[in-house]
């Protein structure tokens, strides 16, 4: 069961400004860059439903993160179906990210209260994802729909828009100036916050600095 409220979820996404995007099949690789982005103030993380056997390592890294890092919010992502969602449900996802809309994966999430963010490249797929309960929508793939220039058009008609984009955003206040200046909610952020050379370093503290001088950058452009 989820341990943070769909409410909740939304209102951190709000503060905080930022969500982490993240994939890996060691799940002792997952614990470090959770722990890494914690460290660095962040309260929200979506771990990608990528790779086989992905929701043995959410199941784990779950229970981990309850026990290691209380406060985070942890989710996942790149859910096309409701029963993969209903899987993560059960291991305790607190959201569920998706690329698309699937109007099953809307039930079987407001069926238990959960928040749903479901990925849109329109007014009318934005205007589709209200009506199915989604708080904050998601745009994706941020840069190719129309980049900060798309979300700031949507808000004319639609004000009231919660919006997320994940892809095209990197952690550099010139990037998030033009996203925050546009109107969004919050951003998602993968790659650029975890280079692969990092990685296989394994120097989380990078990840650490630049999760906290993303969060202060995005502070100080909301303020």
């Amino acid at each position: 069961m989820a341990r943070f409220s769909r409410i909740q979820v939304a209102l951190t996404m709000k503060e905080t400004g930022m969500v982490p995007v993240f994939y890996h099949k060691d799940v002792e690789v997952c614990k470090q860059v959770v722990k890494a982005c914690y460290e660095g103030g962040v309260r929200l993380f979506e771990f990608t439903n990528r790779g086989d056997f992905a929701t043995l390592v959410f199941a784990e890294l779950n229970k981990w993160a309850i026990q290691e890092c209380p406060e985070m919010i942890l989710g996942v992502g790149s859910i096309v179906d409701e029963a993969t969602a209903a899987m993560y449900i059960a291991l305790g996802t607190n959201f569920v990210v998706a690329p698309l809309i699937d109007e099953g994966t809307a039930k079987v999430c407001n069926k238990r209260k959960i928040a749903w963010s479901p990925g849109c490249g329109s007014v009318t797929e934005i205007g589709r994802a209200h009506e199915l309960g989604a708080e904050v929508v998601k745009i994706f793939p941020g840069s190719q729909v129309g980049g900060p220039s798309f979300v700031k058009a949507v808000k004319g008609p639609m004000p009231w828009a919660s919006i997320m984009p994940t892809g095209g955003v990197s952690p550099d206040e010139e990037n998030l100036k033009q996203w925050f200046d546009a109107g969004v909610t919050c951003v998602g952020m993968g790659s650029q916050l975890f280079p692969k050379e990092v990685l296989a370093e394994g120097n989380y503290a990078y990840i650490t600095e630049k999760c906290a001088e993303a969060l202060q950058i995005i502070q100080r452009l909301k303020s």
